[in-house]
């Protein structure tokens, strides 16, 4: 293995743990001779990287592994590599589109297309609304392991009302895992009226290289229209939406 992916693929296994951990366990859980760690370690320390803890004997990432996540945020890809893709699907459906990713217990817009001659919307670039009330996000939150899920969620508090929305049944723990489990069932959320009166839609999730939601894209819809001779079929508008997140994922590195 080349020096380059085994250094990748220390910091990569370095992303993924809980905390620091020994430069014995990251050589048997990448298969590497224990020297070869270490030498790389080394290097990665000198670089800032990695930081060493000596008294617990015990590697983790370093400060210059996080400018490379605030550079990617800076960067914005996902944005760029999503804009184009959203505008296609909207094309494609006739109806506005747009990209989102999970912050909190919130969704945060980072692409918004809207469709000729379709209704306005609240979900514009930069606005935040409940995850587990929108498409995108309850996508997103489908693909959550159940711990990250729950401590998202931990009591009924956490749950935010969207104002001006219409009234339903009181969201809890339960009903949210039932709602993900039918997302899961179908490789796509949906939504009725919960984030506007009148208006549905259909989000799936964009996962990357480790299967983490990364991003989630729908299509949003008037549930009845006066213009419309027949409702719009849901399952096709769930598979334009499915085939643009999973193209997505390819983008990002999802199936390499």
């Amino acid at each position: 293995m080349p020096a380059a992916d085994q250094t990748l693929a220390i910091l990569s296994h370095l992303a993924a743990q809980r905390g620091p951990v020994p430069a014995a366990t990251i050589a048997s859980a990448l298969g590497l001779p224990r020297s070869t760690v270490y030498h790389l370690l080394a290097v990665m320390q000198e670089r800032g990287f990695v930081v060493h803890l000596p008294e617990e004997r015990r590697y983790g990432l370093g400060i210059a592994a996080f400018e490379l996540s605030s550079g990617f945020s800076r960067q914005q890809p996902l944005a760029r590599l999503g804009r184009p893709l959203v505008a296609a699907l909207v094309d494609r459906v006739g109806e506005s589109g747009h990209l989102a990713v999970l912050h909190g217990r919130d969704v945060l817009y980072l692409v918004e297309e809207r469709a000729p001659r379709r209704p306005s919307l609240v979900t514009d670039v930069g606005v935040r609304l409940p995850a587990h009330l929108t498409a995108t996000g309850r996508a997103m939150l489908a693909a959550l392991p159940p711990a990250q899920l729950r401590a998202l969620y931990p009591d009924a508090a956490a749950f935010a009302d969207r104002p001006g929305a219409e009234a339903g049944p009181a969201w809890t723990y339960g009903r949210l895992k039932r709602v993900l489990q039918q997302v899961r069932a179908d490789g796509w959320a949906g939504e009725d009226g919960e984030v506007t009166p009148g208006l549905a839609s259909v989000g799936a999730a964009v996962l990357d290289h480790v299967g983490w939601p990364a991003a989630g894209i729908a299509v949003t819809y008037p549930e009845a229209s006066a213009e419309a001779s027949a409702p719009r079929d849901r399952g096709a508008l769930a598979a334009a939406v499915q085939e643009a997140a999973a193209t997505l994922s390819r983008r990002i590195g999802a199936h390499r």
